[in-house]
């Protein structure tokens, strides 16, 4: 049976429908940045959905090419995530530390009614066992047979550290007051919201929306904290 990491990993993609902090280990992903209202038809947000696509499934399907994987086994394609900020910060390393984000100036939270100003980095995980030798295989592969540049796509490690998260269900558009309850757990537990530029907002697609009701939406809401 393919390895799942929704299934092996459900300390990081099923929490309770109430806050629990975490610590996230690091983890690679394929990522593509972009702005703009993720909403938009055939915009650029969702030609960063296909192009994630595209170089995930590649990866996943190499092992009946001729290319080899070292340390390869099947495993089913992680959720689609994103991490989100608006504004003029954004992250711009090629990798996300959290040991230099402590000095840096707290980010207020998202205006869910102006998705116009949205920031995005769309990304997917990948298993510990792809390397960027791989990556660029799969990139290059991807172009080729799907016929969609997939240039965009970067190898991303993120170290996301200490966080708290939970399980909201319903629309986007429906997270303030869930975001809320974190707020409210953090003030309780002596914790404090470290949202800054190198340290987003995060959220991982439980559900398939094209599938399944707004008002049945899973979506994991993770920020970072740090202790007050």
């Amino acid at each position: 049976m393919a390895f799942d990491f929704k299934k092996e990993y459900k300390e990081f993609y099923m929490p309770k429908n109430k806050p629990e902090i975490v610590k996230i280990p690091p983890m690679n992903y394929v990522a593509v940045r972009g702005k703009g209202n993720p909403n938009v038809e055939c915009g650029d947000y969702q030609q960063a959905i296909s192009i994630l696509y595209a170089v995930a499934y590649t990866l996943k399907m190499s092992y009946k090419t001729d290319y080899k994987i070292e340390g390869f086994f099947e495993y089913v394609v992680p959720p689609l995530e994103g991490f989100w900020w608006q504004g003029e910060q954004h992250p711009v390393d090629a990798e996300m530390r959290t040991d230099r984000t402590d000095r840096r100036e707290n980010v207020k939270g998202i205006d869910y009614s102006n998705k116009d100003t949205f920031n995005w980095i769309s990304v997917i995980r990948l298993p510990d066992f792809i390397t960027k030798k791989d990556f660029a295989w799969a990139v290059q592969t991807a172009t080729k047979k799907k016929k969609i540049d997939c240039s965009p796509a970067e190898f991303l490690t993120i170290d996301e550290g200490l966080c708290v998260q939970i399980m909201h269900q319903g629309s986007f558009d429906s997270e303030p007051a869930t975001v809320a309850l974190l707020e409210d757990y953090l003030k309780k537990q002596g914790y404090e919201n470290n949202i800054n530029e190198q340290r987003l907002h995060h959220e991982i697609y439980m559900s398939d929306a094209r599938k399944v009701a707004p008002e049945k939406w899973k979506t994991v809401i993770r920020h970072p904290i740090k202790k007050v």
